[in-house]
């Protein structure tokens, strides 16, 4: 695994930690979060521990911060989406794609968000439950904006649309062989849109 810096060179406070968290990533990618460790990821970071420790106070610190980060990058794949475009029909497959996007940038990222085994720790459920619990809440407001729908109801469209996109965004990472991302993409999109465009049409 390539080290980002020599030991010894000092980074402003924002891009050590950006390196820290990309180094951790690599290490709880290969080993799993219970077979890291803080020594593995300072060496891969090329950073003495102490300095790690000035970062972040303990693993789990730095996992729940790592987490945190993937959260924040679909959220913001997920509004830009919706901010792309004022048309409907082409917000369902924007929104559908950001989720594939995420799934298919990073497989260690995604599987952090929606396949932790560290649920049991609140604060790793609470990251984990803000990934979808954002996306829903972003969804849900364009939907009762445009739709002309009361909250609960837009909130239920938007939960379906997040449960349908990124179960079919993982399932295709597994099987993506058999096709591509915009044909994957598409399917999905076109499955969502039936039911939002054609029974919950724009409103002026």
């Amino acid at each position: 695994m390539a080290r980002l810096q020599a030991r010894g060179v000092r980074l402003p406070r924002t891009e050590r930690r950006a390196q820290l968290l990309a180094a951790a990533q690599r290490v709880f990618a290969a080993n799993g979060y219970h077979a890291a460790a803080m020594d593995e990821i300072a060496e891969e970071a090329g950073v003495s521990k102490p300095v790690l420790y000035q970062h972040f106070p303990g693993k789990l610190d730095l996992y729940i911060a790592l987490l945190e980060s993937h959260v924040d990058e679909l959220v913001r794949r997920v509004k830009d989406a919706l901010d792309s475009t004022s048309d409907n029909k082409q917000r369902v497959p924007a929104t559908v794609g950001a989720f594939f996007d995420f799934v298919n940038n990073d497989a260690g990222a995604f599987r952090m968000v929606f396949e932790s085994d560290l649920r049991g720790e609140p604060a790793v459920q609470e990251a984990v439950d803000r990934a979808t619990s954002a996306s829903v809440d972003a969804i849900t407001e364009t939907i009762t904006a445009d739709a002309g729908l009361d909250e609960d109801k837009a909130r239920l469209l938007a939960v379906g649309l997040v449960g349908l996109s990124q179960v079919s965004a993982r399932f295709w990472l597994a099987h993506h062989k058999s096709m591509s991302r915009e044909e994957a993409v598409a399917l999905t999109a076109n499955l969502a849109w039936r039911g939002i465009g054609g029974g919950f049409p724009l409103q002026h």
